[in-house]
């Protein structure tokens, strides 16, 4: 195929719910492939999330290490939520999460990266923000795993470290403090906190929101 072809056009041409939960779906879709063939692909819709690398005055990075009960242990990662109003901006769940995980707020707000966790079977995507100038605020009443939670300042090479160790394996902390390390390193202008995100998901949103 030259780069000038049209690329192949994968409809859906079948689907149907299998599971809806408080969190996630999961689908059934019929798919058709190049030659005609038509394949069943298993997807979970999910909700979209914020993360936040939240940095300090002394050039540390706010992380907390929180129960993760799929893998069984508890997690170092970047203070996160889930983006579960379709219509609230991204920026504004990132600082209502940072407050509640953290008791932090920012002055300035601004896109690291973009993150499609697994995109082999989930459309879930996550925005990290780098939030910098920070202050206390109150925090709300933690809740359950959110009561374990601890919160440590890391020093953003102990944290790049740490990452590159095997240490941090969430995939928002190691992509987020790998991508501070590289817009740094080269000199790379930032989004601002209101950049298009064109990959947010929003279909188990609004899945929802249609039940009533």
């Amino acid at each position: 195929m030259t780069e000038h072809e049209p690329r192949f056009d994968f409809r859906t041409v079948g689907s149907k719910t299998v599971y809806e939960g408080a969190i996630l779906a999961l689908r059934l879709d019929q798919v058709e492939m190049p030659g005609g063939r038509v394949a069943e692909r298993e997807v979970v819709e999910h909700h979209g999330a914020v993360a936040i690398v939240a940095l300090d005055a002394s050039d540390r990075i706010a992380l907390i290490e929180q129960y993760r009960h799929p893998i069984g242990r508890r997690l170092w990662e970047l203070p996160a939520g889930l983006l579960d109003e379709i219509d609230e901006p991204p920026v504004d769940a990132a600082k209502r999460e940072l407050a509640e995980e953290t008791g932090l707020a920012a002055d300035t707000w601004s896109v690291l990266v973009d993150v499609t966790a697994s995109p082999g079977f989930t459309d879930e995507c996550v925005r990290i923000f780098l939030a910098e100038n920070l202050s206390q605020v109150d925090r709300p009443e933690p809740k359950d795993e959110e009561a374990d939670i601890v919160l440590e300042f890391v020093p953003l090479d102990e944290a790049i470290a740490r990452a590159l160790s095997g240490e941090f394996v969430n995939a928002s902390a190691v992509s987020g403090i790998l991508a501070l390390a590289a817009s740094r390193a080269g000199s790379v202008a930032l989004r601002p906190a209101d950049a298009p995100w064109p990959d947010l998901p929003t279909t188990f949103e609004r899945r929802k929101k249609s039940h009533g």
